[in-house]
């Protein structure tokens, strides 16, 4: 648990350091605090000087206001590394949750709880443990030290029940964390049963299995309840650690004062000890003791907990070897604009499938049995077929976002899953049917996968795809651009160019020119045909499939391959698709689209299979 508290300091040590920097002056007035105070006593009031005593207060009224300024610029460090932190949290969530889904499991409707309850709390509570840690080491090393200049003997006094008292609440705390998984383990069974409940709700009614339904909810519910019990019943014991730690070191000193006085202590420096107990050390125990026992335990099992739930996957053994060197940033599908210091890229981009079997889960029918296919370095290929044949699955299996059941994908000789992802991200780009584009700088679009390209890359990319009358539109690269407001088509222009300004040399046009006309989608992927590297297009229209080098037919459980005028030869399928589009002059049909002219038969109604 503690490599997990400890990960997000260490992953921004620039802002750690200047957390602590800043808590260093924070510190200041527990460490003068009674040491001004015993001087005000001695120097001032005590000889009938009582402006030289409030001079020393003065003093120490501005190491006070300098402590508040200190925290001040303390917070939005604080915040620099939480805010990235629960990020982090969401993202290992929604991961988890997609992996399970993804893979047949059940749904997760506790995912639910953790992903706003849980995921808030440890938010909430990280912020509180680390500035109430470290408050207390700062306030409490500060007093100790102080005494130490003041009056060493103190610290016989001190000490001994300060330790006492932080050894009870340690052991405390523990029994405390086991009460507060139980809390949350509950309160994840209520979110559970209650999201099963509700959606199946109507076959509940419809079976009359109402009362069965409810004295579940009710036991789940009850159990919360009492958990949360338990953990109540454990929080009156941190008021002892407190009296132990904070209120006994007073205690003894009061009791110990006359005999400190008799052995030449002065009247100012009891009080100056006094002033560290009450002022300094008191205080950061309770808050150490409170915030521990609340926001800390809250932390702990919450965080153990999305971790147990969750698991990262381990990385294949090479990835794992190459990530010896050092954490890389993952990149998002589309890929990432840096590739990874700390592995090999690969030197070739051909595409290679071996016997590829891939189903939706472990009940699903196979979307793909036994696959192969070869897909040269500077190859362009169309995959024809009917709407929710498999295109998009092919796809995400050559693009690494999905991973065959069985048999081999290869990216220039290598699964795609044994790659860092900087590495993937370097070696193939995938543009998906649905664009994305985000609020900002219309360059910045462009260039998310390159973002060292200049702006005659930029312009030449543009002109290359077609889009230079929408960038004309919009204001010029440098424009600002609402998402909301571009039509899908003008979406995927962007993302075309985004993908055709890719060093990657692998590009997967996954539908990615459905909402442009006939005219504009020719000649973006005719620019994509020119551009060196491989091309794969998932066609949407039968001209795509005229325009490639080689076709692949998806049919049910038949794949035919080879070039256009193979594929004819062989293929019922895709003769019927090459004259549905040539038929009468009226146009290209979208292939596989259920919007298909009524003349004929549409492509979409050639299989039963409804995946996509």
């Amino acid at each position: 648990m503690l490599p997990l508290l400890v990960a997000p300091l260490r992953a921004r040590p620039g802002r750690l350091l200047a957390l602590i920097l800043w808590s260093l002056v924070e510190a200041v007035p527990a460490l003068l605090a009674g040491q001004l105070v015993a001087r005000a006593v001695d120097l001032g009031f005590a000889a009938g000087r009582p402006l030289t005593g409030l001079a020393w207060l003065a003093l120490l009224g501005l190491g006070v206001f300098a402590g508040a300024w200190a925290t001040r610029q303390a917070y939005p460090l604080l915040a620099a590394v939480v805010e990235p932190f629960r990020d982090d949290l969401v993202r290992t969530v929604a991961e988890g949750s997609l992996r399970r889904a993804v893979a047949g499991g059940p749904v997760d409707a506790s995912g639910v709880s953790r992903l706003t309850l849980q995921v808030e709390m440890v938010r909430e509570a990280y912020a509180g443990v680390l500035m109430v840690v470290r408050g207390f080491l700062l306030t409490v090393g500060g007093a100790l030290l102080g005494m130490v200049f003041l009056a060493p003997l103190i610290l016989l006094l001190v000490l001994p029940p300060l330790l006492a008292g932080l050894g009870l609440f340690l052991v405390l705390l523990r029994r405390m964390a086991g009460a507060q998984r139980d809390a949350i383990v509950a309160d994840e069974r209520v979110a559970e049963a209650a999201g099963t409940a509700s959606a199946a709700g109507r076959d509940i009614v419809a079976c009359g299995a109402e009362d069965g339904v409810r004295a579940d909810l009710v036991a789940h519910i009850d159990a919360q309840a009492a958990a949360a019990r338990r953990l109540a019943a454990l929080m009156p014991a941190r008021v002892l650690c407190l009296a132990v730690a904070g209120w006994l070191p007073l205690l003894l000193l009061l009791v110990a004062a006359p005999g400190l006085r008799a052995g030449g202590l002065s009247a100012g420096a009891v009080l100056g000890a006094a002033t560290y107990v009450t002022g300094g050390l008191q205080p950061a125990v309770r808050s150490l003791i409170q915030g521990l026992g609340g926001s800390g335990l809250r932390l702990v099992v919450a965080l153990r907990r999305i971790h147990e739930a969750h698991p990262q996957p381990r990385p294949p053994a090479s990835e794992e070897a190459a990530s010896q060197g050092g954490p890389a940033e993952e990149a998002a599908s589309q890929g990432g604009p840096a590739a990874s210091p700390h592995t090999t890229e690969p030197s070739r981009y051909d595409v290679e499938l071996t016997a590829v079997t891939f189903a939706y889960g472990p009940q699903a029918d196979p979307v793909f049995r036994d696959l192969d296919l070869t897909l040269p370095e500077g190859g362009h290929l169309a995959v024809v077929g009917p709407s929710g044949i498999g295109k998009s699955t092919l796809a995400g299996l050559i693009g690494g976002t999905l991973e065959p059941g069985t048999g081999q994908v290869r990216l220039g000789g290598r699964p795609p899953a044994a790659l860092h992802p900087a590495d993937l991200s370097a070696l193939r780009v995938l543009v998906p049917q649905e664009a994305y584009v985000f609020s900002g700088a219309l360059v910045e679009n462009l260039r998310y996968l390159r973002p060292d390209a200049s702006d005659e890359d930029v312009a030449t990319a543009v002109d290359a795809v077609g889009a230079a009358p929408l960038v004309a539109r919009l204001g010029g690269i440098g424009a600002v651009i609402d998402p909301a407001a571009l039509s899908s088509g003008e979406r995927q222009q962007i993302a075309l160019v985004r993908a055709y300004l890719s060093p990657a040399p692998v590009v997967l046009l996954d539908e990615a020119t459905c909402h442009l006309d006939p005219a504009a989608e020719a000649r973006a992927e005719e620019a994509f045909a020119r551009r060196p590297g491989t091309l794969l297009v998932i066609a949407h229209r039968i001209s795509s499939a005229l325009r490639a080098r080689q076709v692949l037919v998806l049919d049910g459980d038949r794949v035919v391959s080879g070039t256009h005028g193979e594929v004819l030869e062989r293929s019922e399928l895709y003769r019927d698709l090459v004259g549905h589009w040539s038929d009468g002059g009226h146009g290209p049909t979208a292939v596989g689209d259920e919007g298909a002219p009524a003349r004929g038969r549409t492509v979409g109604a050639t299989s039963p299979r409804t995946r996509s």
